[in-house]
């Protein structure tokens, strides 16, 4: 049984925001991204699922505005997904979809998860790694190493400089914060995100936000490479493998 109660034996309350608000249009498809199928099931089912039975004690689930009652209707209540405690509207970009989910999270909330609904395939263990890496650090993000080497570009497509491997990192979700400091720093960024557009600054995940506004340092834990982003077509080739060996929902482990 997992235990919901840190070293110190202090009760702790945990939520996931759970990103579905994009309309996939690299998938070049007028479905939706979360409720694509994916071995029978929407997308966003997968993520729900881990979620759902982990030690997390609410979940938020942002969606496309004017969706909120389909979601409802389509995912939460046709597949059980009785852990959601909010489905919200998404916004026009990605920091104000996640201030909105934030906003539906309880104010005694000690950590928070976030996570794309769009990568299905967040295990029990990443959950745990990041639960044991925020209680120490604050910010953490789950991410894996690189395998390839990376090349830097002039404006022009030319090389112009090699990153060492080994000091760069594929960065996934979930990005997790202790509370007060993922609240205070989106506080911000809403406040100034005219000023950081004009100075060509783009915060593009939540760790930046935290980085950027707030100055903290944001910790990389391993998570596992078979946790992708579902983007393109493609990618649900890739999913379908995966499923074969890890199914959340059929209790197939990896292996």
């Amino acid at each position: 049984m997992q235990s919901k109660e840190n070293p110190k034996n202090k009760k702790e309350k945990t939520a996931a925001v759970i990103l579905a608000a994009g309309r996939g249009t690299r998938m070049h498809s007028d479905v939706p991204k979360q409720y694509m199928l994916l071995n029978g099931r929407p997308l966003i089912c997968y993520a729900l699922k881990v979620f759902q039975d982990s030690f997390v004690d609410e979940i938020v689930l942002v969606t496309e505005a004017g969706e909120e009652a389909r979601c409802r209707r389509e995912i939460v209540e046709a597949f059980g997904f009785s852990g959601v405690t909010a489905i919200v509207a998404g916004g026009r970009e990605r920091y104000h979809s996640v201030a909105n989910g934030l906003n539906a999270v309880s104010a005694d909330c000690d950590y928070i998860f976030i996570h794309d609904g769009a990568r299905p395939f967040v295990t029990q263990d990443i959950l745990e790694s990041a639960l044991e890496t925020v209680r120490e650090t604050k910010a953490c993000v789950a991410a894996m190493p690189v395998k390839d080497t990376i090349r830097i570009a002039d404006e022009n497509a030319f090389s112009v400089s090699t990153p060492r491997r080994d000091r760069v990192w594929l960065m996934q979700t979930p990005q997790v914060f202790e509370a007060s400091l993922i609240r205070t720093a989106y506080a911000q960024l809403l406040q100034e995100a005219d000023r950081l557009a004009a100075e060509g600054i783009q915060v593009t995940d939540d760790a930046m936000a935290v980085e950027t506004l707030l100055h903290h340092p944001v910790k990389l834990f391993p998570a596992s490479y078979e946790n992708i982003k579902i983007t393109t077509p493609e990618d649900l080739i890739t999913a379908a493998g995966f499923l074969e060996k890890h199914d959340p929902f059929t209790g197939r482990a990896p292996l």
